[in-house]
């Protein structure tokens, strides 16, 4: 597979899949050079079903939405507003398909990490790009907070062994962070502005 954070010529392949996250049934679209093509990944899934018993209201961002899970299920479940970036141009179509496909409105456009956001949110919602390196993922985590609301909660999932004690460390250090759940090596981290 190419890097899916890139802007890669590949062969297309479309496939569907149905999946059910938590008891929301939803349709997704994908395709060559984008993250867990054959199925959503259980990183994505343990942050959705986490984030399920949470009251989130207003206004989200889905930071490196890919083709589109994390944007789509938030706004099926909560009364928000929500807008997906991505830096990968077919991920960003197949997220607008996936929006149309799944009957949401998201606002979907690209961004490389914030460089195109004016906003700021109520929530901003990753499951970081590991494979773009611990300068991206940084720029993503750490630059949240420029562009949270001052009651703003940035929420995320990370593998201990991709350095899951190192971040939450770096984290404390800007946000007020609790672990909402670890399972099979993965945390789901809440980090709160100050």
């Amino acid at each position: 597979m190419g890097q899916y954070f890139t802007n890669q010529k590949l062969n297309s392949n479309i496939v569907k899949h149905k999946v059910i996250i938590g008891t929301v049934p939803l349709s997704f679209n994908t395709d060559n050079g984008v993250f867990s093509k054959t199925k959503i990944d259980f990183g994505t899934r343990f942050l959705l079903e986490t984030l399920t018993s949470l009251n989130l209201k207003g206004h989200i961002l889905d930071v490196g939405c890919g083709y589109g899970v994390i944007g789509i299920y938030v706004s099926k479940v909560f009364p928000t507003t929500v807008d997906m970036i991505d830096v990968n141009k077919s991920a960003l179509h197949l997220a607008k398909l996936n929006a149309k496909e799944n009957h949401v409105k998201c606002n979907i456009f690209e961004s490389n990490a914030y460089e195109n956001v004016s906003e700021k949110y109520d929530y901003i919602i990753t499951n970081p790009p590991i494979r773009a390196g611990k300068k991206v993922i940084y720029e993503i985590l750490m630059n949240a907070s420029n562009y949270l609301l001052d009651h703003g909660v940035l929420y995320l999932v990370i593998r201990k062994n991709h350095g899951a004690k190192s971040i939450i460390y770096d984290l404390e250090k800007l946000y007020d962070v609790t672990i909402l759940d670890k399972h099979n090596g993965f945390f789901i981290i809440e980090a709160k502005k100050r």
